[in-house]
């Protein structure tokens, strides 16, 4: 049976922000699953027009098991409606599951105190600061495409491929050096030690 990795969804998400590592998650090689969540369990529509239907509510999380929770970004999480997603957050760093956020969710991160002593990225510290105005990990910022630090991965909005590989590798999904050449082969479009397996 696959691993099931979640990816909560927001009206106006960023569909791009998820696109490669979903891609790469679903592959025959992998053993994990993707199942998307949104808060009520409703369609939600991409910032590009893409309609999903969910595979669960916000609610239904409290009772399935997985392994890893992924947030990309949108126009979405400055909203009050996102609130409750703090909980979920919550039970994955009290459970060490590990969470990924790429773009505004990072600055969702920050607003709830996740980021604080932990390695983390965003688009730019100012917007961090004025997205979350209670954050105070500003000595744990790095200024980065894409940053882990422990169970929490942190990209900026122009970094999918990076907040990709560094999921893959978390989860290892496939030995490192096969996750760097799948990475090179999409930001340079060299095939130099692609394999398909």
């Amino acid at each position: 049976m696959k691993k099931t990795v979640l990816i909560f969804l927001t009206d106006q998400y960023a569909d791009w922000e998820a696109s490669y590592v979903a891609a790469e998650l679903q592959a025959p090689h992998s053993e994990f699953q993707v199942k998307t969540v949104t808060l009520d369990g409703k369609p939600v529509s991409s910032i590009g027009g893409f309609k999903v239907l969910p595979d669960y509510s916000l609610a239904d999380t409290e009772t399935i098991d997985f392994y890893m929770l992924i947030l990309p970004g949108g126009n979405t999480w400055r909203q009050p409606e996102t609130v409750p997603v703090k909980e979920l957050v919550a039970h994955c760093v009290s459970n060490n599951i590990p969470v990924a956020a790429i773009c505004d969710a990072t600055v969702f991160l920050g607003r709830y105190g996740f980021l604080d002593g932990v390695k983390h990225t965003i688009n730019s510290l100012e917007n961090l600061k004025e997205g979350a105005p209670n954050y105070v990990g500003e000595s744990d910022y790095i200024h980065a495409q894409s940053v882990r630090g422990g169970n929490l991965i942190t990209a900026n909005g122009t970094a999918p491929l990076e907040f990709a590989r560094d999921i893959l590798k978390l989860l290892k999904v496939r030995e490192d050096e096969k996750i760097d050449a799948w990475y090179h082969f999409f930001k340079a479009g060299s095939v130099d030690n692609l394999t398909s397996n």
